[in-house]
């Protein structure tokens, strides 16, 4: 078996995904993890948890722990590009991160998520949720937003011929 796909391109990773199933979505950051789940037929995605960055095996093992529980079949990955589209040092470790959860044998879509922490905190402040609380769920909501305009967009793709 070759190496799980890990792409930029929602047609390229459908069509490498099996018939239904539930896609995981990971806002990567440098200290925390956010993991969220979207329903079997791609229509609503949520947020699961906010998992502590420690060494990259034992991230890894809680993201396949995380997979397996709940019957993943792909993964999307938050891709923090700049502004302009263009890749900072903090995409590159995004990209690297990507790759190296090959192990787990998924594959991986790396999605666009500029806008995704300034649009969840302004929902949270907008709700009028305490510092605190937000510093606590951010990431897994950022997670959530992320996979849930990317199964906007695979919604969207036209059917494979």
């Amino acid at each position: 078996m070759g190496q799980p796909l890990i792409t930029v391109l929602s047609a390229e990773f459908v069509s490498a995904l099996p018939h239904g199933g539930k896609l995981g979505g990971l806002d990567v950051g440098t200290r925390t993890i956010g993991l969220a789940i979207c329903d079997s037929e791609w229509r609503f995605a949520g947020p699961v948890e906010t998992l502590r960055r420690t060494k990259f095996t034992a991230d890894l093992q809680a993201i396949g722990a995380f997979a397996e529980r709940e019957h993943i079949i792909g993964i999307v990955v938050g891709l923090p590009l700049n502004m302009d589209g263009s890749d900072s040092p903090r995409t590159q470790s995004v990209r690297a991160f990507g790759r190296n959860l090959a192990p787990l044998g998924l594959p991986i879509l790396l999605w666009d998520e500029r806008w995704s922490t300034q649009a969840v905190e302004r929902a949270m402040i907008a709700a009028d949720v305490s510092r605190a609380k937000r510093a606590e769920a951010v990431d897994k909501l950022a997670a959530a937003h992320i996979l849930q305009g990317a199964i906007d967009a695979l919604a969207n793709l036209p059917p494979p011929e």
